[in-house]
């Protein structure tokens, strides 16, 4: 399997694994105690993850995103160590997600308007079709929040992983035998030092992500959805009480 064409979740074997050197954890000496449910054994001092609980997290943690992706939630992809790049925008770009892979700003979840400012956003339809005329109706709206994180580094992102806890944003994190497995919602025990097994789990992850977005434009296409679409009413804000006009006193 080429990177260009990352595998389907679907398509996961303890082969795959196994050739993406998943399976290496740390020095025993460095381990958490927490990740003893994920180890099969030691070998010459170096903890052993089992494939078949790898696989088992992974093929979760791959239903998880399909399934946001299908309700049409935003997805972020990060990954921060060097070179995980590659790996983080093709992932993000199969699930048309959104990525980073430098240092994660402190407070862009919990402060994002102090510290992101304005943010540019974009209405459209259930076809992902840009909606112009309400633009001019965006311009006090907040910076969104992902509806969940996949995380490929949870080590050296312990406050996004944080901030999303803080945010109630679900996560996706890579736990290696040192890492904390409790820091993230849907872990997936795997080696994280290895770019081959980074690479081959932020792939399928991008590939669940994929299939996801394509049935909710089929969906899409034939007049459904999974999701409350907001109404044009909802979605213009009254100038003066900051509330969507209409919306408010309809329910009333």
């Amino acid at each position: 399997m080429s990177s260009a064409t990352p595998p389907k979740p679907s398509q996961i074997s303890l082969e795959m694994l196994l050739a993406a050197g998943t399976h290496l954890g740390h020095s025993t000496s460095r381990w958490n105690p927490q990740n003893s449910r994920y180890i099969f054994g030691i070998r010459e001092g170096v903890h052993i993850i089992s494939l078949d609980v790898t696989a088992a997290h992974l093929r979760r943690a791959a239903k998880v995103v399909e399934e946001v992706a299908a309700r049409g939630g935003l997805i972020l992809f990060a990954g921060t160590r060097k070179g995980q790049k590659r790996a983080v925008v093709q992932a993000a770009s199969l699930a048309k997600g959104y990525h980073i892979f430098e240092r994660w700003i402190p407070g862009s979840l919990t402060n994002g308007e102090q510290i992101l400012g304005h943010c540019e956003t974009k209405v459209v339809n259930a076809l992902d079709e840009e909606l112009p005329n309400f633009k001019s109706d965006l311009a006090d709206r907040p910076s969104l929040k992902p509806d969940l994180v996949i995380c490929l580094n949870p080590l050296e992102n312990v406050v996004l992983l944080h901030e999303c806890g803080l945010n109630n944003v679900p996560t996706i994190g890579v736990i290696d035998t040192d890492a904390d497995p409790t820091r993230v919602t849907y872990p997936i025990p795997s080696n994280d030092d290895s770019l081959r097994a980074t690479c081959l789990i932020a792939g399928i992850l991008g590939r669940a992500g994929e299939a996801g977005q394509l049935r909710r434009l089929k969906m899409a296409q034939e007049g459904r959805t999974s999701y409350t679409p907001i109404t044009a009413q909802e979605l213009r804000l009254d100038p003066f009480t900051g509330l969507a006009t209409g919306g408010e006193r309809q329910k009333k």
